[in-house]
């Protein structure tokens, strides 16, 4: 693996219907839903990464700690940015903020550990 603090990553997306908190239950306002925001926010963790993993290995989620400090209403433009601050064995940790036209959405972590893509599926599956 290549991977090493500074790496950085991206993602964007367009709030539709099925993003907002009214759609996914979250609540019932025609806004984006934070778990819209968090999807947004690992899809820039993987965009991060991507590349640098060993051929066999993936990454899968770990923690969460994410504040959405501003709503997104329908149409608007959301932009995710990811940066690898820590890799400390097979965890790796971002610092994550999702911003849109208006300013600063969401901030906060993601840790994500790297792990045997086929052992993986193999103990998802139950064997």
């Amino acid at each position: 693996m290549a991977l090493r603090p500074g790496l950085s990553g991206s993602a964007t997306m367009v709030v539709t219907d099925v993003d907002t908190a009214t759609a996914l239950g979250t609540g019932d306002v025609p806004v984006v839903a934070t778990p819209s925001i968090v999807a947004l926010a690992e899809q820039a963790t993987i965009a991060t990464i991507g590349s640098e993993l060993d051929e066999g290995t993936t990454s899968v989620g770990y923690r969460v700690q994410l504040d959405h400090l501003a709503p997104t209403g329908l149409g608007g433009e959301l932009a995710a940015e990811a940066i690898l601050e820590s890799v400390e064995s097979r965890r790796l940790t971002f610092r994550v903020s999702v911003s849109d036209g208006r300013g600063l959405v969401a901030a906060g972590r993601i840790t994500r550990v790297v792990v045997e893509r086929a052992r993986f599926l193999e103990k998802a599956a139950g064997a």
